[in-house]
């Protein structure tokens, strides 16, 4: 043999030991990201298994963000979280054509950005970029590595370095997955908590008030909604009235509602009158809450001796007083704007609704009157008013189903698109 095939041989002996080692050293990290990581404790083993394989000094992760279209420097050796659009550097188009990117000389290439060696007193002399690819194709990030032991990555490099990216990403996508699920989890989780608190705040039933019958019911289109209403009995035999409904629906108007519900109640307690109450927890709210955001309420006190209601609404309306004596419905707008959105010291006086035997006095919110069928047809006021003057007589707990469910079958499959709150009052008849 020759001294020219022998080194032919030795070369390819060299080149299969190497293939074999190198598929040796994948098919351990591909074992080894099998272990069930945290998303943080993966990226460590990304990065240090794609050195040792490929003999790199460094090795960075950019998990992409595509809510922002930002890539994310979440861990790398010996540098700081840092996130950059993902159009930016050899990083940000290697993300876009998701193709591997080998600068032998980052000095000299013009898309190198030189700032974090500068930052970081490193010299860069070359890179090796991969994109990270999931198993269903999304883009997870891109994976860099730095400065290779000797010399500069070749062909060579790129192919073992492409095998170990396919099984990273993958490894990296199961546990994001994951990650995400848990969290969603997690939220639901608090989600349901806050929506067991609001609803177990609510009163179950109207007190025992003499000559009266009531009730309340609050259906929020999400877990948790805006809506609010109250029932508290006051020492001299009244009986204070809350229905509000604060602007939009889910956890932060929730969170408005209770305020709101919450501040009155402690103003009750303090034996302030019905507009002090109002006067106040308005200011509050004007104080507390957004510039777009605000609550509209009914606030107001029954009187079982003078059978009459003093009330502010503000910015709530229609209010239904159904009159028993002539089948009538009278209907009151607002008496003044909605609580939070400007400041009230110089409140009108409690408007008053007297109510005679038979009569029914209904607050309702606007997601009854503007539920809307699949044709885009609104329930509205004169089917409420219908069904109040149905119903009129029958106990206030089964007059609040008995509208929910017609509300349920005009609505037919259209998705409630607002918080439902009811409360009925009614004067027995003597």
């Amino acid at each position: 043999m020759s001294q020219q095939d022998s080194e032919s041989k030795a070369a390819a002996e060299g080149r299969h030991r190497l293939r074999t080692e190198t598929l040796e050293q994948i098919l351990e990290v591909t074992q080894k990201l099998s272990a069930p990581y945290d998303l943080s404790h993966m990226l460590e083993e990304v990065i240090e298994a794609a050195r040792n394989v490929l003999h790199a000094d460094r090795g960075t992760v950019y998990m992409y963000d595509d809510e922002t279209d930002e890539l994310l420097l979440t861990v790398a050796t010996g540098m700081d979280p840092i996130r950059f659009p993902a159009s930016r550097g050899i990083a940000g188009q290697c993300a876009k054509t998701r193709e591997i990117i080998n600068v032998p000389d980052c000095y000299a290439d013009p898309r190198f950005d030189p700032s974090f060696d500068k930052k970081t007193g490193y010299r860069t002399r070359c890179m090796l970029t991969l994109p990270l690819v999931g198993y269903d194709q999304s883009l997870i990030g891109v994976l860099q590595l730095l400065n290779k032991d000797h010399g500069v990555f070749d062909e060579n490099d790129e192919r073992v370095a492409m095998a170990l990216a396919a099984q990273c990403a993958v490894a990296l996508h199961r546990v994001r997955l994951t990650q995400e699920l848990m969290n969603r989890e997690r939220v639901n989780q608090e989600i349901s908590v806050a929506r067991e608190i609001q609803m177990s705040a609510l009163p179950k039933k109207m007190p025992p008030v003499e000559g009266y019958d009531g009730a309340g019911k609050f259906r929020p289109a999400d877990e948790t909604g805006g809506d609010l209403f109250d029932f508290v009995r006051i020492e001299d035999g009244r009986l204070f009235l809350l229905m509000g409904d604060a602007t939009g629906h889910g956890i932060g108007p929730a969170l408005s509602a209770t305020q709101v519900r919450a501040m009155m109640r402690v103003g009750l307690r303090l034996g302030a009158s019905l507009d002090e109450i109002y006067a106040h927890t308005n200011n509050q709210l004007v104080d507390d809450l957004p510039d777009d955001r605000f609550v509209t309420a009914f606030v107001g006190l029954l009187n079982p001796r003078s059978h009459d209601v003093r009330f502010h609404a503000g910015g709530q309306g229609p209010l239904l007083h159904f009159r028993a004596g002539s089948g009538d419905c009278d209907w009151y707008g607002a008496t003044t704007f909605p609580m939070g959105a400007l400041q009230q010291n110089n409140l009108k006086t409690a408007q008053r609704i007297e109510l005679d035997p038979g009569d029914v006095l209904a607050l309702i919110s606007d997601g009854v009157y503007e539920y809307e069928n699949s044709a885009g047809e609104q329930f509205g006021e004169q089917r409420v008013g219908d069904i109040i003057r149905e119903e009129h007589d029958r106990p206030m707990t089964d007059l609040i189903e008995i509208l929910l469910r017609r509300v349920r079958e005009f609505g037919g499959e259209a998705i409630q698109g607002d918080d439902i709150t009811v409360v009925v009052i009614r004067r027995l008849p003597q």
